[in-house]
């Protein structure tokens, strides 16, 4: 079968990284987890193997009925034909976790749709790739991105994955992330959630210019402890999460 580019499909079979995607998600026997782009099913195989519930959903219409066939006689496999950034996740029942190989073009997509859930995963790892995952978790410089997803879990790189692991093989090297802790207790209220995002926008929206410029109040930078020449890249998640709360 011809993989589609437009799907961003790249294929892991390599053993020790699909154990290491398993190990990153902690998965163990009674574990829900829904898994995003099966694929052939070279990731599910692992999970189910460990003892979890797999709810997979694909959005190439070709891979399910090779997926129906290869785990047919497993119980705890359930595959879901569709686009996971339409997939309503509210029906999930008690904690789950959220895992896998995802083309590059959505991650950022795919973070935020889990990450801002109203019902939150409890662990979420992805392949992505390893430049993002870097600036996510490893950055000197905070963007738009990395303050997303810091303000609801912890990241962290696990192992990077060599392009050559994959087939077809990317033109860049992937990592391994994982999610840990996600929760929404950086927000008391609703309304904060929302006014952090809308700040941060702001903040970005012009980052070559300095905050006093683009924010226009100098007074409240100074009260959080932020440098009036500072640009948004250069000040963390807690110095934004005060902003957020004048």
């Amino acid at each position: 079968m011809k993989l589609k580019k437009s799907l961003g499909q790249h294929f892991l079979h390599n053993a020790f990284y699909l154990n290491a995607v398993a190990d990153a998600a902690e998965v163990k026997k009674g574990d829900s987890v829904l898994e995003v782009g099966p694929g052939d099913g070279a990731l599910t195989e692992v999970l189910l193997a460990r003892g979890a519930k797999v709810i997979a959903v694909e959005k190439d219409a070709r891979l399910i009925p090779i997926l129906k066939e290869k785990f047919k006689n497993k119980k705890k496999f359930k595959i879901i034909e569709g686009d996971v950034l339409r997939y309503d996740i509210s029906y999930q029942l008690g904690k789950y976790k959220v895992a896998g190989n995802i083309p590059y073009y959505i991650t950022g997509a795919l973070l935020k749709k889990f990450l801002s859930a109203k019902l939150q995963p409890k662990l979420l790892v992805f392949l992505v790739q390893k430049e993002v995952a870097e600036r996510i978790a490893r950055g000197k410089k905070e963007s738009v991105l990395s303050l997303s997803v810091k303000v609801y879990g912890e990241p962290k790189i696990i192992k990077t994955v060599p392009r050559g692991a994959f087939y077809p093989a990317p033109k860049v090297d992937s990592a391994i992330l994982a999610v840990k802790n996600i929760s929404r207790k950086n927000f008391k209220r609703a309304t904060h959630e929302k006014k952090f995002f809308e700040l941060v926008r702001a903040g970005f929206s012009q980052k070559r210019k300095q905050l006093k410029n683009t924010l226009k109040h100098s007074d409240i930078l100074r009260s959080v402890g932020v440098s009036e020449n500072a640009r948004a890249e250069d000040i963390g998640l807690a110095q934004w999460l005060a902003l957020s709360k004048y």
